[in-house]
């Protein structure tokens, strides 16, 4: 079926009002649960496949937090999907206000390959419980977790609700040439402007979850083998292909060789004296960016790692002695290499940040109740931790999003509820009573009046 005919498609089925239903919303979240739940291992397997995720690393990271992340939505559509009250003006005496969510209709969700399922079925989650059908387009690169979710999908729910549309360009540029009623895209910079381009010629809203450079600070006052710990924990984790992995280190001059010393430490800690032969060390997804990644680090001072082989992996790396205006500083890495720059006042860091694009995530890592709202107050970044690392996304209670360059919108929790629906305004006025003075003719007392209760 062409993408043309499957958007009339869901569009026609979205018009019968089935989806707005409460308990067509529950059903259709309690459907995905059990089906992720009955097909694990073969999730399990193609991630395996895509990026050479271990059992643990895929559910920490991919399918425990999508079954976390539906179980928080189904405890708590029930209360978002009422009319919510609120406080009605005087001027609009006798009336009732209220808020109401509506679905947009048809959703966009483009996916991207490095959580390829996770990163796929979360947005899901906040559509299916906007009362939205969705087309889904993941990514190409991650070929077996993406031929998965189709399955499931089809397996789970009928086209004309929620399809999977599976390609490269050329499919992502036909999609884009439709109007949806939504966009929600998950990927990088270039292609997330792409996106917004085309989304405005329709007037389609979207969120944009992009990337960045996100910085991680560690002071003179922090806990150095903890703080080197998290920070290894999170540069790492995927093989540093994580949106929110810390993308460089500033590390004051005083604790960097310390602290890079005790980030090596904890690199044999995890994956052994040689860490490509662990069987759990992920890969990096393809040739193309292996070879970015290598080009990045030719030249530069190599504390650790480096190493490669055949199955395109390669060790966790840090890069010592990094200069600003170094190939490492100006694309986002997304892959297992740690730059380490100094500095002496948190001033200088503070202008080193705001001088550049706005990061989706910031890492400080301190004890300094001062340094922390400091920092806090004069940098602006999508989200982050003190003292630790990545966390801040694995949680239904509060949104995920970027800002600036890294992004629009928010989701995870009741923000994905929000982000896949629009809150219509109510007012319920009564027809018993009718004050005159907004009616002409304007007199000198009812302007007065008037004056008196607008103010």
């Amino acid at each position: 079926m062409d993408i043309q005919t499957l958007l009339q498609k869901q569009q026609s089925f979205y018009k019968q009002q089935e989806t707005k239903k409460l308990s067509f919303r529950l059903q259709a979240l309690d459907t995905l649960k059990h089906i992720i739940i009955k097909n694990e291992t073969a999730i399990n397997q193609a991630l395996k496949e895509d990026l050479n995720k271990s059992p643990f690393e895929t559910y920490m990271t991919e399918i425990g937090m999508v079954l976390s992340e539906l179980s928080y939505i189904q405890k708590y559509l029930p209360k978002w999907y009422k009319p919510h009250k609120v406080k009605t003006p005087l001027t609009q005496f006798h009336a009732k206000s209220y808020t109401l969510s509506e679905p947009y209709g048809v959703c966009l969700i483009m996916s991207p390959w490095n959580y390829p399922f996770q990163l796929t079925m979360e947005p899901l989650i906040g559509s299916i419980a906007g009362g939205n059908c969705s087309i889904i387009k993941p990514s190409a690169y991650a070929t077996h977790t993406s031929q998965l979710v189709e399955n499931l999908i089809k397996q789970a729910f009928p086209e004309d609700y929620i399809s999977v549309i599976q390609g490269g360009r050329q499919e992502n540029t036909a999609l884009l040439e439709q109007s949806f009623d939504f966009i929600f895209f998950t990927g990088g910079v270039t292609v997330g402007k792409l996106v917004m381009e085309k989304a405005a010629q329709h007037l389609t809203p979207v969120c944009l979850e992009l990337g960045g450079k996100s910085p991680c600070i560690v002071d003179h006052t922090a806990d150095i083998p903890l703080s080197a710990k998290r920070i290894a924990f999170g540069k790492f984790l995927n093989a540093g292909q994580t949106c929110v992995a810390p993308d460089y280190l500033l590390a004051h001059e005083s604790i960097k060789e310390q602290l890079i010393s005790e980030i090596k430490k904890n690199i044999h800690l995890f994956f052994g004296d040689n860490p490509l032969d662990n069987q759990n060390l992920p890969k990096i997804i393809n040739e193309k960016h292996f070879k970015r990644l290598m080009n990045l680090i030719q030249s530069e001072d190599i504390y650790c790692g480096g190493n490669t082989d055949k199955q395109i992996k390669i060790s966790p790396t840090i890069v010592d002695n990094v200069s600003p205006e170094s190939s490492l500083m100006q694309e986002e890495i997304f892959g297992p290499i740690l730059p380490v720059l100094t500095y002496q006042k948190i001033e200088d860091i503070i202008e080193f940040i705001t001088n550049r694009p706005k990061p989706l995530a910031l890492y400080l890592f301190s004890s300094s109740k001062e340094t922390q709202n400091k920092i806090l107050q004069e940098v602006s970044f999508g989200g982050g931790c003190i003292n630790d690392t990545i966390i801040h996304l694995a949680t239904s209670n509060m949104g995920f999003g970027g800002v600036g360059s890294s992004g629009m919108g928010n989701y995870h929790g009741k923000k994905s509820f929000e982000t896949f629906t629009h809150e219509k305004s109510i007012v319920n006025k009564s027809t018993w009573l009718d004050l005159s003075m907004r009616y002409h003719p304007y007199t000198e007392k009812n302007y007065k009046m008037l004056k008196r209760f607008l103010k």
